[in-house]
């Protein structure tokens, strides 16, 4: 039986997760592939560090050299994150003539080009199920199982951070900070959650999924983004008792004009499929011209459901491998024979849709009309409003609007944001499409 020699870089929660599975399901994984996989080295930082997982053989080493000059080594798995020695990592293992897995998103989505180029030359492939929503095979499928059809839009709940904060909030009614102090006890928020929680994580992800669905490069800095910081329980109750629930979606949609990439805290109505997506959870609603919707689901973070997908891309790459000694018979989930335009987002101006907005201001006479008059110059259409906490010193009015141009709301918010009579920044929260509701 053949040896597949593996050189992985870290030992972190997903390089545990990956280890383990590896090891766990060894018998069934030579069965299928006729081949044994042998992890020959680990990178970590410190040797003596006590381990999760039990490493047989493999050796750990502090020195990458010792992955990436191993002329052994066939498959590099990149573990370790970042954008910074984990690009000279993975180019240093292509030139050499190694195949790449990774689950690092960050690295694919700012300097994936580059990367992709470079395994085109050199007749190698880099696979990355891992990168975008945990164990769920949402690139592999779109890629594959819906190679025939073409995709028009992903709607997709992909931080699993952000939807365990919001889904408590909904749930409990806990603020915001008390939600996030529960996910990072449960092990689902980082001790820095900030990109998780500013829509910088899904952006990421976002420009991931446009990749494989679309076959375009975008530089995830220019996807419009919106973090959960300044979703509170008020808002979350409002949109309750009003039947819809607030969620951090991942949008894709491309038309004729061209592809529209967005990241923000969204009311979807309960009687939607994204609604009932709790706490760690992961799921991405795909929408094609054949097939129509089909909806992926399940977790979407943590060491096992990201090191299933780690180890399925291994495996595939495993199969080029025993198949044809990999050289030139593959391509990776990033790259195809012709060269992938990049393009920019469209600006976020013409993007039609109902939004809540919540307006606190001083329960006076006249300051209704002043609000409702503003939007009114700007074209935005009242649909529903009300008062709350009538008879306090400080109200919030909320006002639901009709479909209308981001550019006509974004208008009169910014003329609103002006008046004296705001006690604090006035809260907006898009409304999920109808169009998109099963």
């Amino acid at each position: 039986m053949r040896n597949i020699a593996i050189g992985v870089l870290g030992l972190g929660n997903v390089g545990t997760g990956t280890l383990q599975l590896l090891r766990d399901n060894r018998g069934a994984i030579e069965a299928r592939l006729g081949a044994r996989l042998d992890v020959r080295a680990v990178l970590v930082r410190d040797t003596g560090k006590p381990r999760a997982v039990e490493l047989g053989d493999a050796r750990l080493t502090t020195s990458a050299d010792d992955i990436l000059d191993d002329p052994e080594i066939e498959i590099v798995v990149e573990l370790i994150g970042g954008t910074g020695p984990a690009r000279d990592f993975v180019l240093r293992a292509l030139r050499a003539g190694k195949h790449v897995v990774t689950a690092n998103k960050a690295l694919l989505a700012e300097r994936g080009e580059q990367i992709f180029a470079e395994a085109k030359r050199r007749e190698l492939v880099v696979f990355f199920e891992g990168a975008v929503a945990g164990g769920i095979p949402i690139l592999r499928s779109l890629r594959e199982g819906l190679a025939s059809d073409r995709i028009e839009a992903v709607t997709g709940i992909v931080n699993g951070t952000s939807n365990y904060i919001l889904d408590a909030m909904t749930r409990t009614g806990a603020t915001y900070d008390a939600a996030l102090r529960a996910a990072q006890r449960a092990g689902f928020a980082e001790a820095d959650p900030t990109l998780d929680v500013d829509g910088t994580d899904a952006a990421h992800k976002l420009a991931l999924l446009a990749l494989v669905s679309f076959g375009v490069r975008v530089d995830p800095s220019a996807i419009h983004k919106e973090g959960i910081t300044g979703v509170d329980p008020f808002d979350i109750r409002t949109a309750d008792e009003l039947g819809y629930v607030i969620k951090s979606l991942a949008i894709a949609r491309r038309s004729a004009r061209g592809v529209s990439l967005r990241v923000h805290p969204t009311m979807v109505p309960k009687t939607h499929v994204l609604a009932g997506v709790h706490g760690s959870y992961n799921a991405c609603l795909v929408e094609s011209r054949a097939l129509g919707r089909s909806l992926y689901y399940g977790r979407g973070a943590g060491p096992m459901p990201t090191g299933v997908a780690v180890v399925s891309d291994i495996i595939e790459v495993a199969r080029l491998l025993t198949r044809d000694q990999g050289q030139g018979q593959g391509q990776g989930q990033g790259q195809q024979a012709t060269p992938l335009p990049r393009v920019d987002p469209l600006p976020l101006d013409e993007l039609e849709c109902e939004n809540y907005l919540c307006i606190h201001v001083p329960n006076l006479p006249g300051v209704l009309g002043r609000c409702a008059a503003c939007l009114g110059r700007h074209g935005v259409s009242i649909k529903r409003m009300f008062q709350d906490a009538p008879g306090a010193e400080t109200v919030p009015m909320v006002i639901f609007t009709e479909s209308v141009a981001e550019r006509s709301v974004a208008a009169a918010l910014a003329e609103m944001s002006t008046f004296d009579i705001l006690k604090q920044p006035t809260d907006r929260i898009r409304i999920l499409d109808p169009d998109t509701i099963d």
